[in-house]
């Protein structure tokens, strides 16, 4: 948010902002502010359908699997390609702290994301994403490395996001409003 001209933001933000400082300051000792913030955006973000496959095949259709990001990123240069590196490696965050459940039956469905290492491809992705210089409207390079370097832990972070609104009860100040 720039301090100069606030944008308010909406209760979802808040909601996943709080909840994000919360487990990441509070139960697991992460002071990081840039990374704390990327990961409460990143759930933000992934609300929306479409910014989950947000990484477009050449016919237009979402890639739906990392397999395909990761050929699609093969194709792109430049920013494009840090864009979609960066992707992957918000996907494979996303999907190995907040449902890794969802990890294990892809494994068993003989679909090419199935013999993937979900947590090994998207710390690469993170690192790849890093070495590729971007303008001041992106990630800092020094924040996807930080990405890549602590995934596991990010992905613990999302598990307890997710345990922590589940286990909420009525009065607890977890609320959405």
């Amino acid at each position: 948010m720039n301090p100069d001209n606030p944008k308010p933001r909406s209760a979802i933000e808040r909601f996943f902002s709080g909840l994000s400082e919360c487990v990441f300051h509070s139960d697991l000792g992460i002071a990081d502010v840039q990374l704390v913030d990327y990961v409460s955006d990143l759930l933000f973000r992934f609300v929306r359908m479409e910014n989950l496959h947000r990484v477009r095949k050449s016919n237009g259709e979402p890639a739906t699997e990392v397999f395909q990001m990761m050929g699609e990123a093969d194709k792109r240069i430049g920013v494009a390609r840090r864009d979609v590196h960066r992707h992957i490696g918000d996907f494979t965050l996303f999907w190995s702290g907040m449902y890794p459940e969802r990890l294990r039956k892809i494994r068993g469905r003989g679909t090419a994301d199935g013999y993937l290492d979900y947590c090994r491809q998207g710390k690469l992705a993170y690192a790849i994403a890093s070495e590729i210089e971007a303008d001041d409207d992106r990630p800092s390079c020094e924040l996807l490395a930080l990405l890549s370097d602590q995934f596991e832990l990010c992905a613990y972070g999302l598990r307890e996001i997710r345990r922590e609104w589940e286990q909420a009860e009525p009065g607890d100040g977890l609320v959405l409003g």
